[in-house]
């Protein structure tokens, strides 16, 4: 009996120990993201990794994407903020320097299994900070019933818009938002030149004014011989439109506008850039979402495994059927048109993530705008790139 009861005592000393450790290895984990699909992606991505890792509980909370930023800085602090956050990537260099984000645990392996455009937006002063969920950029439409197979280059698109405009009165061959910084930005990408540098970061010069920029505005200038109207009458909404219509063969956007063209039963497919020069397309703006692991969090090693099980190839071809939004990792997908997209991301490099860019966005963007809608109209290059070169590096320096 004496035995007996020893073997007992023993089992439930056993039994209190493993439910002693079974409850230290509860692991609760909150994630901030927006409504509208990256809710639903995030909850039925936390159903599949609890069922993988059953001691984990994931709670969702509904923090938007613009938000996210501001709230850490607040709630993290306080104790009660997430262990991992949505967040865009031109908030990185905000994040960094106020110490609310942990760097990319194994960055090597992160940076080589995504897109080298969204490894690049998770960079910051040399360090890789988050997972990239997701991808964005623009391209090239172009009306299939207009134009069965879009121009390699630049050049032959200015060859080929001059004669379907000269057979085809009231129609254009290419439309674009000639006065939009973040699309006139890709005629200065001209053998590798970047807005702030290859890194993005070197705000003692914006890198708009100097000689492979400025061949490459000259381009985006001669295009008004086959776009002769002003700057001021070729805005977003007139591009859209007249492609929507069926009035233009091609047409420089993003995805946002996939649904709304298709809705006007434009027969279109999507490309690639038109090369500047050489045969690489044109690098494109680029934008990358992702998600960040908060330094206040006590449990930050499941948030940074949560994170790498969101950009596996299963989470990303579940969050693309949920979102529509395009991965960031390489995949094969079954639009065509959205395989466009992936394609010209490829080339694409993502907007600068310095602390200052939201006031780059708010001030020096409009002069950019400006300075493209002068040349386009016929101003002097040159003198226009350098005066937006030094407005900006001025403006940088505040």
């Amino acid at each position: 009996m004496k035995k007996l009861l020893s073997i007992l005592v023993v089992l439930s000393l056993v039994v209190a120990a493993f439910a002693s450790a079974m409850a230290q290895d509860a692991v609760t984990l909150t994630v901030w993201e927006s409504v509208d699909g990256p809710d639903e992606w995030i909850m039925q991505a936390a159903e599949k990794y609890s069922e993988q890792h059953p001691n984990v509980t994931i709670e969702f909370v509904n923090v938007e994407l613009q938000d996210s930023g501001t709230q850490i800085a607040l709630d993290g602090p306080a104790g009660v903020g997430p262990d991992l956050f949505a967040a865009p990537h031109d908030k990185l260099g905000e994040l960094v320097s106020g110490g609310h984000i942990l760097p990319t645990v194994d960055a090597e392996n992160v940076a080589a299994a995504v897109l080298a455009s969204a490894a690049q937006a998770m960079t910051y002063d040399g360090t890789m900070y988050g997972y990239p969920t997701s991808a964005e950029t623009y391209a090239l439409y172009y009306n299939k019933d207009l134009i069965e197979t879009p121009p390699a280059s630049f050049d032959e698109l200015k060859d080929w818009a001059a004669e379907f405009n000269e057979a085809n009165p009231g129609k254009y061959g290419f439309v674009m938002d000639v006065a939009n910084a973040y699309y006139t930005i890709l005629f200065t990408t001209m053998n590798g030149n970047r807005l702030f540098g290859e890194s993005g970061l070197d705000t003692s010069s914006s890198y708009l004014a100097t000689e492979d920029s400025i061949a490459g505005m000259k381009i985006f200038q001669s295009l008004n011989k086959i776009l002769p109207v002003k700057a001021a009458d070729m805005t977003t909404a007139e591009a859209d439109a007249a492609f929507a219509a069926g009035e233009a063969a091609m047409h420089i956007s993003g995805p946002w506008n996939v649904t709304k063209f298709a809705n006007a039963g434009i027969n279109f497919g999507v490309a690639p850039l038109p090369a500047l020069a050489g045969e690489t397309p044109a690098a494109s703006f680029s934008s990358a979402r992702g998600m960040f692991v908060s330094s206040y969090s006590e449990n930050p090693e499941v948030a940074a495994d949560f994170a790498m099980f969101l950009i596996s190839e299963e989470m990303q071809a579940l969050r693309y059927e949920i979102t529509g939004a395009l991965p960031a990792i390489p995949m094969e997908l079954e639009s065509e048109v959205s395989n466009g997209f992936v394609a010209q991301l490829e080339y694409a490099f993502p907007m600068p993530s310095v602390p200052s860019i939201a006031a780059f966005w708010d001030a020096a963007a409009p002069a950019a705008g400006a300075a493209a809608a002068n040349i386009w109209d016929g101003g002097d290059v040159e003198t226009e790139m350098t005066t937006l070169d030094t407005a900006i590096v001025n403006f940088a320096a505040k």
